[in-house]
């Protein structure tokens, strides 16, 4: 049986006994031909702890009578504690049955099929790995104070249950007062022992082969990542095929990108894959209120790790949120260029216009960089594109979780050299001897984290973590696997078509938000009284999540025609000069932070950007000062706030740092070597001002006249595509909210999914649109109603015969 092999292999490494590994068809069972080899004291341990037991009987006899000889106690007590002597028979006999099958296969092979193994499989089947190793524990633990408890009773004359509460009180009298003394000063330090033992628990939890269910089929969107991941498995499994050839083995695999990209799912399908444990490493383990418990709970960690892997030929242990152990805190307490952390209002912040949405994604990452920083308004551009921004700390001013925890954690990583047990390192030292080595131990350290460059350098090194990987978003092929993947699950009405707009139209989706957006889908579709999940299910999930809900408000006439007509200057102006993007939705539906919004997607996968990309985004971002100006005679609204700031920042950045402006040279080189402005003219300062305020002051020069530039040239796209941006403005007053291929048909003259874009090709009704924007206009400057009702489009659909053309300019 199970458990009782286990009762009797003493001196083996605490954890469950190995399992083969996992797999989607559990393997046939696989008997080893011989049993693995005992060392000399796991064998006579036990024999050695009945003899002792068996003369501590005999010395009480002897300390009881001073007229017995101790061979006479001996004679009496092996009649009257002949239990004992069976006992140590017994495992005489065992031990003399694990000989054998150490030595003779067939005779191993019968006794584990033929004798035990329908015990073992019954017991795996009722009880886990994890429940029959505690149960053996528990069994072992209570047998030990059985013993204890019988030998006292023994010695003391007495029942064994009185026995085991009187034998530490005789023990105590017996003892000289100075070793009453160092008991009395142990058990004070064991006091704080086990304090500091108690609080080192926790925040690590053990996964064994039976419990891990996932693979690396589970994992979609991922196959590059996933390919070399498999290699480190390789290593893991069969690590002599590197060490036959003088290389060694990696041990540290650190995955790093943005979060949801499936970087613990990928730690999870390595455990499940090796069939090996899986340790996961809590990130908020090794903060604690006292100094030196983190120190322990590493420490007591990388000793649970080192018994897993001898047991079961390797261990996974994986650490999530990195960042949260892997700095030193010295770069927490600052924020970006080495001022106190804190937040400047975003780029987007405030109830204008959402400027943030229709930016390319690289260009919403600098600018939300960019907002992380503290300072006023007029605070010059940061000295790098990309700001080192590192949030966590450490409570002590320690690296993550404390005091030396970080650096406990490095020694462990490439301190795994120490010979293991007190009686090899200091036993054979005393008699002379070399302790022996270590033995290999397979742990395979990976770690997950957002925020790479808050980790140490040290820990990074070769020799801790060998290998790192970005586990980034999925490309558009990896989006459509994972929209497969978790519409499998469900029942739904989604085509090839349908996935593949999908993954053109969320090209940032991770594995996490598009199993959020699936799930809210079927939430759609069930509060609807439907089963099955649509296209527009998915379509209503997917602005739910990027906006959140609208609020429940309505805008007084003359302002939803502003907003409207606010929110056209911008569509036009994305639809007419920017190729590399797509207008996703339009909205003027209010929400949190915004009166409404124009979203782009990129079309495709693009990883360089070009300065006439830039140009074009501070074109759209520009096209609602210009287009408020123009269509309301030189007024304008609050509601460009945001816009400019993105435009604003995304110059700075053209001119200071890209070579995308007037001139060549950096910015930051030139504010860092104080060697005068570039493209100012001057090398050294004036008498009235710095080199910095010489800088600043050629960079803003040359920054707005570039911005001026470009709203000079927004002004004319949206004069010669004024009825385009009314027409945009009349359909989302009517619908609130378009796609972009309402927006598209609108512009081009034809037929949409829900709006018939033909109608606003009729000369007529866009004489129409004219007169009620002159309307609203006019109650604008007056503060009063509109006095004209908003063109219906029905009316104009049943009589029109417009050809399917553009709206003329």
């Amino acid at each position: 049986m199970t458990i009782v092999d286990d009762l009797g292999s003493p001196g083996q490494p605490e954890g469950p006994p190995p399992e083969p590994p996992a797999a989607h068809v559990p393997p046939p069972e696989k008997v080893e031909p011989r049993r693995r080899k005992m060392s000399l004291w796991d064998r006579g341990k036990l024999l050695l702890l009945f003899v002792v037991a068996f003369l501590v009987i005999v010395w009480s006899q002897v300390a009881d009578n001073p007229l017995i000889t101790f061979a006479d106690a001996f004679r009496i007590e092996t009649v009257e504690s002949q239990w004992l002597l069976w006992l140590a028979g017994l495992e005489l006999l065992r031990q003399l049955h694990y000989f054998v099958s150490e030595r003779w296969s067939a005779y191993h092979v019968f006794w584990t099929r033929k004798v035990f193994g329908g015990t073992d499989r019954a017991l795996k089947k009722r009880f886990s790995d994890w429940t029959r190793f505690r149960l053996a524990r528990v069994i072992k633990i209570a047998l030990l104070v059985v013993l204890i408890a019988l030998v006292a009773g023994a010695a003391l004359g007495t029942s064994p249950f009185l026995a085991i509460f009187q034998a530490p009180a005789l023990i105590w009298q017996a003892l000289p007062f100075i070793l009453q003394l160092a008991f009395a000063f142990f058990f004070i330090a064991f006091q704080f022992i086990g304090l500091f033992w108690l609080l080192s628990r926790g925040g690590v939890d053990t996964y064994y082969p039976d419990d891990i269910k996932t693979r690396f089929s589970d994992v979609w969107g991922q196959d590059h990542v996933v390919q070399r991941i498999r290699e480190n498995i390789m290593f893991l499994e069969k690590p002599d095929e590197i060490e036959a050839k003088g290389g060694y083995v990696p041990g540290g695999l650190l995955l790093w990108g943005p979060p949801g990209t499936g970087k613990t799912l990928m730690a999870e399908a390595v455990a499940g894959e090796t069939g090996k444990p899986y340790v996961f490493v809590d990130p908020g383990a090794f903060i604690n209120m006292f100094m030196g418990v983190g120190i322990l709970k590493v420490k007591s960690l990388f000793r649970k790790l080192r018994k897993l892997s001898l047991r079961y030929g390797g261990v996974i242990v994986f650490f999530d949120e990195a960042d949260a152990l892997g700095n030193r805190g010295s770069l927490a307490v600052t924020g970006p260029g080495g001022g106190p952390r804190g937040f400047a209002p975003p780029p987007f912040h405030g109830t204008g216009c959402h400027g943030f949405s229709y930016l390319s994604r690289d260009t919403q990452s600098m600018l939300f960089r960019q907002s992380m920083r503290t300072g006023s308004a007029a605070a010059p551009p940061v000295e790098e594109p990309r700001s080192r921004f590192v949030m966590g700390g450490a409570m002590n001013g320690g690296g993550g979780g404390g005091m030396g925890t970080l650096q406990a954690l490095l020694t462990e990583l490439s301190g795994l050299k120490k010979p293991r047990g007190l009686l090899n390192r200091w036993g054979r030292r005393a008699l002379g001897m070399r302790p022996k080595p270590p033995p290999k131990y397979r742990i395979l350290v990976m770690m997950a984290t957002n925020m790479p460059e808050s980790l140490d350098e040290a820990l990074l090194r070769p020799g801790r973590i060998d290998r790192i990987y970005r586990v980034g978003y999925p490309s558009k092929a990896g989006r459509i696997r994972t929209y497969q993947g978790y519409l499998d699950k469900v029942p739904h009405e989604i085509t090839d078509e349908h996935l593949d707009k999908l993954a053109t139209i969320t090209p940032y989706a991770t594995g996490a938000t598009i199993k959020d957006l699936v799930n809210e889908a079927l939430i759609t579709a069930i509060r609807d009284g439907r089963e099955v999940i649509t296209y527009r299910d998915l379509m209503k999930a997917k602005q739910l999540k990027e906006l959140g809900p609208p609020e429940d408000v309505e805008y007084i006439e003359r302002e939803r025609h502003a907003v409207a007509v606010h929110e056209g200057c911008h569509a036009v102006v994305a639809f007419r000069v920017r190729e590399h993007m797509e207008i996703d939705l339009a909205t003027i539906e209010k929400g949190s932070d915004y009166l409404g919004m124009v979203a782009s997607i990129p079309p495709e996968d693009q990883f360089t950007r070009w300065r006439s990309e830039y140009e074009a985004d501070i074109l759209v971002s520009l096209a609602s000062l210009a287009g408020e100006r123009m269509f309301f005679d030189g007024d304008s609204s609050s509601g460009v706030s945001g816009d400019l700031e993105s435009a604003t920042t995304v110059a700075s950045f053209m001119e200071g740092f890209w070579g995308m402006g007037s001139t060549v040279s950096s910015y930051s080189s030139a504010r860092r070597l104080e060697v005068g402005s570039p493209g100012g003219g001057k090398g050294a300062p004036g008498k009235d001002g710095s080199t910095e305020e010489v800088i600043r002051r050629a960079l803003a020069d040359r920054i707005e006249d570039h911005l001026g530039g470009l709203l000079d040239k927004a002004a004319e796209i949206l004069a010669e595509n004024r009825s385009a941006v009314l027409a945009i403005a009349h359909a989302l007053e009517t619908h609130k909210t378009l796609t972009g291929e309402d927006v598209e048909a609108v512009l081009t003259g034809r037929q949409g999914p829900t709006i018939d874009g033909r109608v606003y090709a009729d000369p007529d009704f866009l004489a129409q649109l004219e007169e009620y924007h002159a309307a609203a206009a006019g109650a604008h400057r007056a503060h009063a109603p509109v006095r004209l009702a908003l063109p219906a489009i029905r009316e104009r659909e049943e009589g029109s015969s417009a050809a399917a053309t553009p709206p003329p300019a």
